[in-house]
């Protein structure tokens, strides 16, 4: 059960829950399970005492900053693809482990060529893949009053990078999760999954979450997948928030347990836990050790604020 909490509380935790895991999980990205345990112990105690000294976030987090930044100045009078766009040239350091198409959009905007035709060509259909997902938090947070909003702007959020359903729908659902948990005080699943399901319209999706609202059908999160593909990846982080919603060390670190795309699994299961449980829930010796330059942990708590004040003026 989540305590009652303020808006901006669930704001700065679900976007900080983000940050962080992502950060904790990056070191272990491609690993397996074996692999994580034998060399640094159960991932529940890798999220309590991280065993790097400072922790450094990737693209997943760097992407959101840029989304949340855009939420928070846009007005509405111009073209959204575009200004998004601009924000995450502006935001892009290559060394925060961007995926080559991402990567390739970002770089193509940047020197002024034409990145919406490209996006279509780079990865043809659309990319499948969960960077629409990783980012959308902020979408969840700000929209939270409205569900259907929620899911229209998810989509508007993914395309300038994602135009294939699944990488689209993947982003709807991870910010769906997000402002569904933030309404509630006590977590129900029935009410939950009922909100993502009856929205859901690809088939791997409807087909995984009727699988994961069966508490007797789900062995394990990682049935869903642990790779870059929005379809075995998105629905795992849900479950590992849904399997263990009373913790967020616990959902975090069930999620960098099952090795693979870590730090993404790690940051989409960050920011519904976060969003649910507040700044509070966040383990303090691992918040300590995240990054805070420029746009470190005490940017993304302002940010937080600043979006929590703008959906507070909403209502």
């Amino acid at each position: 059960m989540a305590a009652e909490l303020t808006l901006e509380d669930r704001f700065i935790g679900c976007m900080l829950g983000l940050a962080l895991g992502d950060a904790i999980g990056a070191p272990f990205e491609g690993l397996g399970p074996y692999d994580i345990y034998q060399g640094f112990g159960s991932a529940h105690n890798i999220v309590i005492n991280p065993p790097e000294e400072l922790l450094h976030y990737t693209d997943d987090t760097q992407m959101m900053i840029a989304l949340a930044e855009h939420l928070i100045d846009w007005s509405g009078a111009s073209d959204e693809e575009a200004e998004l766009m601009r924000r995450f040239v502006e935001n892009f350091d290559e060394n925060r482990g961007y995926g080559p198409g991402a990567r390739q959009l970002i770089e193509s905007a940047s020197a002024g060529e034409d990145w919406r035709t490209l996006r279509h060509t780079i990865n043809p259909g659309g990319s499948f893949g969960n960077g629409a997902a990783m980012r959308v938090a902020p979408i969840g947070l700000l929209f939270r009053d409205d569900l259907d909003r929620v899911w229209d702007e998810a989509e508007r959020s993914a395309l300038p990078t994602h135009t294939h359903p699944i990488g689209i729908e993947g982003a709807q659902l991870i910010a769906l999760s997000v402002a569904v948990v933030s309404r509630m005080t006590t977590f129900n699943p029935q009410v939950f999954f009922d909100e993502l399901s009856r929205r859901a319209v690809t088939e791997e999706f409807r087909w995984q979450l009727s699988v994961a609202s069966n508490p007797d059908l789900v062995e394990s999160p990682s049935y869903f997948g642990n790779d870059l593909r929005a379809d075995r990846s998105v629905v795992t982080a849900i479950v590992c928030f849904t399997t263990h919603p009373d913790s967020y060390r616990a959902a975090v670190g069930r999620a960098i347990g099952f090795g693979g795309d870590t730090d993404t699994l790690a940051a989409m299961t960050g920011a519904i836990s976060g969003a649910f449980h507040g700044a509070g829930a966040l383990p303090r010796r691992a918040l300590a050790k995240l990054e805070d330059g420029a746009k470190g942990r005490s940017y993304i708590r302002r940010l937080a604020e600043r979006l929590a004040t703008k959906s507070a003026a909403r209502q």
